[in-house]
């Protein structure tokens, strides 16, 4: 009696596991919401508002134009030009990859205000919208240079240098921007946001920099 009373108990167990691991297989993947654009280019990406609009159209060609998107991108303020933080502007999480893989839950967690590496942006998660993923270093050409014109914790720059190849409308190699490292590796310092500065803001610059002129995208909503 004991037996068969055990063997029941045994055989609920593996029904309920098996309950619970189907229906987390049947669970939808999470749409995206965050990618490193397949555009490559110079620094001049149309302001602010223009690199928005490369990430909208991006989006869309990849089937997810029915989210708002924005660049990841500080601005520094330059007479009746505000200063724009590129943390302030991108929503508030949480953000998944083109292949669902959670890229951070908020911005806290994105920019480790409570504790660093909260994020999971490396080269195997900084997918493009396409969802392929961006040649780092070790690969030929290593284009892991990310535009971001900002600090470690998202925002611009005020020491009145140029970070950001002169607010998003210059590509020639008079202006030089902040990058980040999308794979963490390389130089002395691998943050994804606030790594080193180009050489430039020309396509070739940033190419002999360690780049192509990608940047990170967000789905703000």
């Amino acid at each position: 009696m004991n037996r068969k009373i055990l063997l029941s108990a045994v055989a609920v167990t593996l029904l309920g596991s098996a309950a619970v691991l189907a229906q987390g297989q049947n669970q939808p993947q999470q749409p995206m919401s965050f990618f490193v654009t397949s555009r490559t280019g110079g620094g001049d990406l149309g302001g602010l508002a223009g690199a928005d609009q490369i990430c909208q159209n991006l989006a869309a060609a990849a089937g997810a134009g029915n989210k708002t998107w924005h660049a990841y991108l500080s601005q520094e303020q330059r007479g009746n030009t505000p200063r724009v933080n590129a943390r302030g502007r991108i929503g508030a999480g949480p953000w998944y990859n083109a292949k669902g893989q959670l890229i951070a839950s908020n911005v806290a967690d994105l920019h480790g205000d409570q504790a660093r590496d909260r994020n999971s942006i490396r080269k195997a998660t900084a997918l493009d919208e396409k969802g392929n993923m961006v040649n780092g270093v070790g690969d030929m050409p290593n284009q892991h240079d990310m535009l971001t014109g900002s600090d470690s914790d998202g925002r611009a720059f005020v020491d009145g240098l140029d970070h950001t190849c002169n607010n998003w409308t210059s590509d020639t190699d008079m202006n030089r921007a902040m990058l980040g490292h999308m794979d963490r590796q390389g130089g002395n310092n691998t943050s994804w946001n606030s790594s080193h500065m180009s050489q430039g803001c020309s396509a070739p610059a940033l190419v002999r920099t360690g780049g192509a002129g990608r940047f990170y995208c967000f789905a703000i909503n």
